[in-house]
């Protein structure tokens, strides 16, 4: 994993560019911090040094205002636009290019945890519950509760969220 690829991945979002100095002002914003938590817990996990581990998740919480579960997996270029109010459960398992603004719950039901696809938007204060299968290129909007599969290329909306395009084009209801 690349720190300097979600770094870059984030500028890309927020300033349209990637450029040094668009990455010193994402090394500024919200949820830096806790990405770099969440970068360091991954590669503290993987080498097997729990306690380390233990160190980076309670940073996380307590000043990256996010709680990600040691166990969660994301693939390359994850962006944490806010991290404020962000949980993870760490049975949780992502792609690449995964974009979460904030206080967004994915969570657990009775251990299943979600699974997702590359190339996902989460809307603010998005939910996915349970032993969910998001596809690729989703998009969640704000505050949808998702506890059903979504296939690749949706855009989802709604309590609960309903599927109302695939790949921008309207579903017919």
């Amino acid at each position: 994993m690349s720190i300097k690829e979600d770094l870059k991945a984030k500028a890309r979002w927020l300033y349209q560019s990637d450029t040094a100095a668009a990455l010193v002002k994402v090394c500024l914003t919200d949820g830096t911090f806790a990405l770099l938590c969440y970068r360091g817990m991954q590669w503290s996990q993987r080498a097997k040094l729990t306690p380390l581990t233990m160190v980076f998740n309670k940073l996380n919480v307590w000043f990256g205002q996010c709680i990600i579960g040691r166990g969660a997996e994301f693939g390359e270029r994850l962006v944490l636009i806010h991290s404020q109010g962000i949980v993870i459960n760490g049975e949780v398992s992502g792609g690449d290019d995964i974009m979460i603004e904030h206080q967004v719950t994915i969570g657990a039901e009775g251990r299943q945890a979600p699974q997702l696809g590359s190339r996902v938007f989460i809307g603010a204060g998005a939910k996915i519950i349970g032993a969910v299968k998001i596809g690729d290129d989703v998009k969640i909007g704000a505050n949808a509760v998702v506890t059903k599969d979504l296939p690749d290329g949706a855009t989802a909306v709604g309590v609960p969220a309903k599927v109302i395009k695939i790949y921008g084009d309207p579903v017919a209801k």
